[in-house]
């Protein structure tokens, strides 16, 4: 059974059905193993939590009482990372930060089985650190309760990241037809183990460029907010490149736009001091988003909660521009090139946008050869 695209509302009948999805898988292992690529040589590999704290509960702890929390102590709220340094690396690695409902599998392999971004640039001689946000995935220790459920969304997911309005993909978009692929695709969703925290998470992704040292760093949707607030937090980060950022847009007190009414809510930006703000004029910033976003008020809310986000993104990069910095925001139809959905660099064009990026990073001498 195939994954159909279409314009005329075709559904997914049975979808995932037993025999269907064995084929699929067998389809999609065949075409990842066909891949011929050359080996990778490693310098270092190797996994560490970044920042965190640490809490106690009261009294002493006895030994003899293992199950009682007097005394004990929790460590938490920590990145979880794994990183990869190729032989004869460049001079600047690159950090990975994922969105909402993801880990840092959104940079791996694609759902259709291709190599992501992390082994793309490991082959062009990039180091790459792979992050866990605080409360999320490996990184999952948190210091603050909070409850999870069982919630069925993977529709939600399907609208809301812009693969199509359920169960139809949108015409021409560049994801797999395979059923295999939706079914990699819904399975690397995890949910928050605690409440979500951008200063909590921009101070672990501080604390990983302490480990990684200067370096560049790649933002997707939720990871967005988290990115200005890391660059700001450190010096380290020589470079911003943020994937659809949904939210966490920050500027300068007395000049923070009126919020943004969309099909999901308002969208709100965060005011800062100036001194914080500066900081983020003083590296190349770019920003990339994809299709199927409308200019004007639409009634899929899917769509419509990024026809603010992108108009947001566009003032706020204005205002660092105004203030001295050197930002861009790259709506990818504009440039000629299409069918992108909320992630990019894992369609089945990505190549497309690691040629925009390589472009980028070479304008703004960042991919400089140590």
């Amino acid at each position: 059974m195939m994954f159909l695209r279409t314009t005329k509302n075709t559904k997914y009948k049975k979808y995932l059905n037993a025999s269907g999805l064995m084929a699929a898988l067998f389809s999609l292992s065949l075409s990842a193993a066909e891949q011929k690529t050359s080996p990778i040589t490693l310098e270092e590999q190797g996994n560490f939590a970044a920042g965190g704290t640490v809490v106690k509960s009261d009294g002493v702890f006895d030994g003899k009482k293992l199950f009682d929390a007097q005394g004990q102590t929790l460590h938490g709220d920590h990145a979880a990372v794994s990183y990869q340094i190729p032989v004869k690396a460049r001079q600047y690695p690159m950090v990975f930060l994922h969105g909402a409902g993801q880990s840092a599998l959104t940079w791996g392999t694609t759902p259709d089985g291709r190599e992501g971004f992390q082994t793309r640039y490991l082959r062009q001689g990039y180091g790459v650190y792979l992050v866990d946000q605080p409360r999320r995935g490996r990184a999952g220790q948190s210091t603050v309760p909070a409850e999870l459920t069982a919630a069925t969304n993977d529709q939600l997911w399907f609208n809301m990241f812009r693969l199509g309005q359920w169960p139809s993909l949108f015409n021409k978009v560049q994801f797999s037809e395979d059923p295999a692929a939706l079914e990699q695709f819904f399975r690397q969703m995890t949910p928050n183990t605690g409440p979500f925290d951008e200063q909590l998470i921009g101070d672990a992704m501080a604390a990983v460029f302490q480990r990684s040292g200067p370096g560049l760093l790649i933002t997707h949707s939720q990871g967005g907010g988290p990115g200005w607030w890391t660059a700001i937090k450190t010096e380290l980060v020589r470079g911003i490149v943020s994937y659809e950022p949904g939210s966490g847009f920050v500027f300068p007190e007395g000049e923070v736009p009126e919020p943004m009414q969309s099909g999901t809510g308002a969208l709100a930006a965060t005011a800062i001091s100036m001194q914080d703000f500066k900081k983020l004029t003083r590296i190349p910033i770019v920003i990339y988003y994809g299709d199927n976003i409308p200019t004007e008020p639409s009634a899929n809310p899917g769509q419509d909660n990024w026809r603010v986000r992108l108009k947001m993104a566009q003032l706020w990069v204005d205002k660092i521009n105004q203030h001295g910095g050197k930002a861009k925001v790259v709506h990818l139809p504009a440039v000629g090139i299409y069918g992108y959905t909320h992630f990019p660099f894992s369609d089945l064009n990505g190549e497309q946008v690691a040629l925009q990026l390589d472009q980028w990073l070479a304008e703004n001498k960042l991919d400089r050869i140590n």
